[in-house]
């Protein structure tokens, strides 16, 4: 199945990199192609020293409904079956993980429908911003999958274990409101709202202290997974880096000056 060129489209304004999954007619839905497209844009978006802040967002209806199913029944006719699941570790799994360990922050505009991967895409992200006609869905279960692309380890550190039990074993569609309620939604607004406010968030974070948010990101994610101990031990490292920062030497100066700091991102 062969795409558009522009399955994904990729842009940066006012140090903002803006990622766009644009195959609306399919609900942003991920082919090989627009998976490749992915990829490569958030590797972009991590390495693009002009972009200090990242918006990852949909076109049309949907944010994004997960792995394309024609493709997917396609594969399953045609292809082994391990060459068919290979794609979970070559290429979900690093489109998560590329959201997650980004050296700046991520915003996920979510304008319509987020589902099995697609929620899980959004998932990682620092900020999750849905305009009101947005949803969640992990469908993975309805297909009789498990989940992926990062579902069952954010999904809990974001909602809870039972919560996200419930959610995985009894899928169905999880409305903005109760998104933002159960701590899935960072924010819900008008849908016509939706860029005015991603864009004006996306700035402020874009305009702050890069190095500083990166390194808050990689210290929530190492206290996930480690002692209090060995997090307090990272904290520390994570404190001498963000001090010798010449955006530290400035927000001190502009404190003592009574000014307001102008962050570089370094």
């Amino acid at each position: 199945m062969t795409d558009s060129p522009d399955a994904v489209v990729y842009d940066v304004s006012s140090h903002v990199a803006t990622i766009t999954l644009n195959r609306p007619d399919t609900m942003n839905s991920l082919t090989v192609q627009a998976r490749a497209e992915l990829k490569e844009a958030l590797h972009r978006a991590a390495a693009d020293t002009d972009a200090r802040a990242v918006v990852l967002t949909g076109t049309g209806r949907a944010f994004c409904v997960g792995q394309d199913l024609k493709e997917h029944v396609a594969n399953l006719r045609d292809k082994p079956i391990d060459q068919v699941w290979s794609v979970v570790a070559a290429d979900y799994s690093p489109m998560v993980t590329a959201i997650a360990t980004m050296p700046k922050p991520v915003i996920a505009a979510v304008n319509g429908a987020a589902a099995g991967a697609g929620a899980s895409l959004a998932f990682a992200a620092d900020f999750r911003v849905l305009a009101e006609p947005a949803s969640f869905n992990l469908a993975f279960a309805n297909i009789a999958l498990s989940c992926d692309t990062g579902a069952s380890w954010t999904l809990p550190r974001l909602i809870g274990h039972a919560k996200a039990t419930e959610l995985l074993m009894l899928p169905r569609t999880v409305r903005s409101e109760e998104a933002r309620s159960i701590g899935l939604a960072t924010s819900v607004v008008p849908a016509e709202e939706l860029t005015s406010h991603v864009r004006e968030l996306a700035l402020k974070l874009a305009a702050g202290p890069t190095l500083a948010y990166a390194s808050i990101r990689r210290a929530l994610a190492y206290s996930a997974t480690h002692s209090m101990a060995d997090s307090l031990e990272h904290e520390g490292q994570k404190m001498a880096l963000t001090g010798a920062s010449s955006d530290h030497k400035a927000a001190v100066a502009a404190f003592l000056d009574k000014e307001t700091p102008n962050f570089e991102g370094h």
